[in-house]
């Protein structure tokens, strides 16, 4: 005898809406193409794609536990150890932000997304507590500082440990990856 559960029609609307996600990335991504270059072009025109090395470790920042606090972690690239989020993307300084108020909204903050938190962040191994800071952002929302400076990801990073972001000037100044000191990596691009 086989049993059969009907799924109430919310859970089949979201996995109809998961199913349909899935398939636009598979699309966007089979465009060809670096994907990674044309979005920092796009984007502030990035110098080029950086990734971190194949063998690199996980990062460390735990996860969270669901509070909805952002985690900072440390993760080896080919810059050296850098300051990361929970699923591994890169953290940049952006160097028109003076003091921990952020200068990026809008078209900014669609192309460099603030890393938000909901509580105070979480710092992994390697990474300073004390230096782990928050700022109100012109939407109300929380960002996540380190060592006063307001931290986000970049679009353009399409994988974990890519620092496609270093050295851009998009947006009239520029993004640097993070070191865990907290100072900004600069490179010679």
């Amino acid at each position: 005898m086989t049993t059969f559960l009907k799924r109430p029609a919310a859970a089949r609307a979201w996995i109809a809406a998961v199913g349909g996600a899935a398939a636009i990335a598979f699309a966007v991504a089979g465009c060809g193409g670096s994907s990674a270059g044309q979005a920092g072009a796009a984007y502030g025109g990035a110098t080029g794609q950086r990734t971190a090395a194949a063998a690199a470790p996980a990062p460390s920042a735990p996860t969270g536990g669901g509070s909805g606090a952002a985690s900072i972690g440390l993760a080896n690239s080919n810059l050296g150890k850098i300051l990361v989020n929970s699923k591994g993307q890169t953290l940049y300084l952006f160097q028109a932000d003076k003091g921990s108020a952020s200068t990026c909204d809008g078209a900014c903050a669609s192309a460099w997304p603030p890393v938000i938190t909901k509580g105070a962040p979480i710092a992994g191994a390697g990474v300073s507590s004390a230096k782990l800071g928050t700022t109100k952002r012109s939407d109300g929302t929380t960002e996540v500082t380190y060592n006063g400076h307001p931290l986000y990801t970049f679009v353009g990073d399409s994988s974990p440990g890519q620092t496609t972001g270093e050295g851009n000037k998009g947006f009239g100044a520029e993004w640097d990856v993070v070191a865990a000191s907290g100072s900004k990596i600069e490179t010679d691009d």
